[in-house]
């Protein structure tokens, strides 16, 4: 088991893009990092980056499979005790574009991945944490979810996001009070696989806010939702 002192940390969908560059930027802190990926095979250069940089290894996880989040915590408990900080990272875009192409088929795809994963991590580990008196979760949520400033289209991945953010507000409640933070964070358009060549933001500048609300302070914020370290509106 590895010692208590080290603060440890999930990432999910780390194998590339966002998760990757967030990996490594805790790697860099100090954090030991577990790489969650769905094929640990496609993980190989995420791994790679961080133990260039500080510690890691890759963990099986499948976020829309009951069993594999279960097989994840036996894992986490087995060998180090505990889990600090949940990062909620993977996430599908599933919707073709257009409000009346995006079947039911796809909206269930997208919120079992994008909201049901979430969730259940959720439920599995913040227990634990608030035994440790100690945990940071973050939920990568988006723009296009928000409702303040909601436009049309992409129905699926919408509703997606506006759901994780209604878990971020539930969830945090449960830790008031227990050195708990639990925020949303957008990170912009970036260039990833998802995001597109056409994107705004590189990778690091995505990955820069869902650092900072996996480490904050203990008088830090909670029940928020955030772009570039600053609050922004449901």
């Amino acid at each position: 088991m590895k010692t208590s002192k080290e603060r440890i940390a999930l990432v999910t969908g780390a194998n590339r893009g966002i998760g990757k560059q967030v990996s490594i930027d805790l790697a860099k802190q100090g954090i030991y990092v577990l790489i969650g990926a769905r094929n640990p095979g496609e993980a190989a250069d995420t791994l790679a980056a961080v133990q260039a940089v500080g510690k890691g290894e890759i963990l099986p996880l499948d976020v829309s499979k009951e069993q594999s989040i279960s097989e994840a915590l036996d894992t986490i408990t087995g060998s180090f005790g505990k889990l600090d900080i949940l990062v909620n990272n993977a996430g599908i875009f599933a919707d073709p574009g257009s409000f009346f192409d995006t079947t039911s088929e796809d909206l269930h795809r997208t919120l079992l991945v994008n909201l049901y994963g979430p969730l259940r991590l959720i439920q599995t580990f913040l227990p634990m944490m608030i035994q440790n008196d100690f945990g940071r979760i973050v939920n990568v949520s988006s723009g296009m979810g928000q409702l303040s400033d909601m436009g049309g289209g992409y129905p699926a991945y919408r509703i997606s996001k506006t759901a994780i953010n209604a878990l971020t507000n539930v969830a945090s409640a449960e830790g008031v009070g227990k050195n708990i933070k639990i925020n949303s964070v957008c990170p912009g358009w970036v260039k990833t696989d998802m995001g597109g060549a056409n994107a705004t933001r590189p990778v690091e500048q995505g990955a820069e806010t869902i650092v900072w609300a996996a480490t904050l302070p203990d008088n830090g914020p909670t029940g928020k939702f955030f772009r570039d370290k600053k609050e922004i509106g449901w």
